[in-house]
């Protein structure tokens, strides 16, 4: 471990990326890991009852399976395998109506139709024009900015009326979006719930993009679980880096990026032992941890730390895992075979939900977005039980009795549309924002998104204004978390980049690419 090609700070699944497609090129890799284990974000255990494995962060990866960066990576051949419930989606409402988002389009069609007949054909219109752009779309968004070529090859598909349009549609709030397609609740709530995944109120600018991603998604290619836990896709990760001669170092803390001339050439670790990186060290971290933390300030420019002092975190989170000893007594029966659940707001709540965190109130009435994991994935808990987990937001900085008391709520929330639900509750575990930062520091003050996905922080944003690029002002130094754009959510397109950047740095013209890199640097942060 003395020296090597690559040192990766961190093993979550973007560190393990990046680490994959340079081993793929040649490169000795090593990757450093604070936790015990790898993954990050993406951890399985039995935290409740025996036999039941709750993942403790994310569990559903609707962007992992459409994602062409792990699409590309074969996963399959080293154990990964996806398993759907037999709905990827049901938004249950407050007086138990429910709409179901199946893989099955008729199936989906058909429960928005009970809501306003003739939404069933603008969701199929919506489907049709997402099928239509997919490739395309998912290119640029997983390529490093700007999608210059996957750019072209969008536009040359949509065309530019139809692009004026899609650009105006990522600009809308989820909820006018929707209400601009939709005249019945049930669709609506479909996409502006899928909008809720992220930090921001359905009422905020940027908010559709989210929506009609996650919507579109469930709808082509479902909310699936890797069999097994998400650790699984983790393990396959892990193998296929050690089959190309990469290596993985668990409780391992990197604690500084060791920088000569400008040029990063190492790490320093806890036990102050120095590695050597003869190519790159990439970074899979938050970006505050990053400048300023692991790297000293007086290799940043000072305009880059300014703005750094108003970079802002998405909201805390917490959330509630249960061994149940049966299914979940919906009321709506129709969500009994959801692998993904949202509840507790109709399309006011909603919108009161997101407007109560922009303020920094806890929201009175909790949205919820739960997980059936058994129902998706049998192997999670002994026949005829279920393991169960739910997770709401909350203001940054709450204190342990009011994290507490949201937990409560998300029980309660639960037994409004399920009554029983707590009769068949076996065991329980609530994990706060220092329950999952202690899973995964990333997860800065329970913050699961390494920064809000609000439109001032996205792109050229991300995660401050500059070149929307992995590569940083010190060379040789890459951002390969989720604090870099694409940004969060298990694809691995931050790492991704990353790893195209550093080969890039090290090509026969990677001294040009470094002097360009060099110039826009001054020319953002002069």
């Amino acid at each position: 471990m003395h020296t090597a090609d690559a040192i990766v700070i961190g093993a979550g699944h973007n560190g393990l990326v990046a680490a994959n497609l340079l081993a793929d090129r040649g490169w000795d890799v090593v990757v450093l890991e604070e936790q015990p284990a790898p993954g990050g974000a993406l951890r399985t255990e039995e935290i409740t009852a025996p036999g039941f494995r709750s993942d403790l962060c994310a569990a559903f990866f609707p962007l992992g399976a459409a994602s062409p960066v792990l699409d590309g990576l074969g996963l399959t051949e080293y154990g990964l395998r996806w398993l759907h419930a037999p709905d990827a989606l049901a938004h249950v409402f407050p007086d138990d109506r429910c709409a179901v988002l199946s893989r099955d389009l008729d199936r989906t069609a058909e429960s928005i139709a009970r809501f306003a007949p003739g939404d069933e054909q603008s969701w199929r219109g919506l489907f049709k024009q997402w099928r239509g752009l997919r490739e395309e779309f998912l290119d640029a968004l997983f390529t490093p900015f700007p999608p210059i070529r996957a750019g072209a090859r969008l536009l040359r598909r949509t065309g530019t009326a139809e692009a004026l349009r899609l650009a105006r549609m990522l600009t809308l709030p989820a909820r006018r979006f929707a209400r601009e397609r939709f005249d019945g609740e049930g669709a609506r709530l479909l996409l502006s719930g899928n909008a809720a995944h992220s930090d921001l109120s359905v009422d905020n600018a940027g908010s559709a993009v989210f929506g009609w991603l996650l919507g579109m998604l469930a709808q082509d290619v479902g909310f699936p679980v890797p069999e097994g836990g998400a650790s699984n896709l983790v393990a396959a990760l892990v193998r296929r880096l050690e089959s190309r001669g990469g290596s993985v170092h668990c409780g391992v803390s990197v604690t500084e990026v060791l920088v000569a001339g400008g040029k990063a050439v190492g790490v320093r670790c806890a036990d102050g032992e120095p590695i050597r990186a003869r190519k790159a060290v990439l970074a899979d971290v938050p970006a505050p941890v990053l400048y300023g933390g692991l790297v000293a300030a007086e290799w940043l420019p000072s305009r880059l730390l300014a703005d750094l002092k108003v970079f802002e975190w998405d909201s805390a989170t917490v959330k509630v895992d249960w061994a149940l000893s049966g299914p979940v007594p919906w009321t709506a029966s129709e969500a009994r075979g959801a692998g993904t659940v949202h509840l507790g707001c109709d399309e006011t709540g909603l919108s009161a939900f997101g407007a109560a965190l922009a303020r920094d109130e806890v929201p009175e009435q909790p949205f919820l977005l739960l997980g059936q994991m058994s129902t998706a994935d049998a192997s999670r808990s002994p026949a005829g039980t279920e393991a169960v987990w739910a997770y709401t937001h909350l203001p940054r900085g709450a204190d342990p009795a009011t994290v507490q008391l949201q937990a409560e709520r998300v029980e309660a929330a639960v037994e409004h549309n399920a009554p029983g639900f707590r009769d068949l509750v076996l065991d329980r575990r609530m994990q706060g924002p220092a329950e999952l930062a202690g899973h995964d520091a990333n997860l800065v003050g329970g913050a699961v998104n390494a920064g809000t996905t609000a439109i001032h922080q996205e792109l050229f944003f991300r995660p401050v204004p500059g070149l929307g690029r992995s590569d940083t002002p010190v060379d040789r130094l890459f951002l390969a978390g989720a604090a870099a754009h694409p940004g969060g959510a298990v694809h691995g397109g931050p790492g991704a980049n990353a790893a195209r950047a550093a080969l890039a740095r090290d090509h026969l013209l990677g001294g040009g690419y470094a002097a360009a890199i060099r110039a826009a640097n001054r020319a953002i942060y002069r």
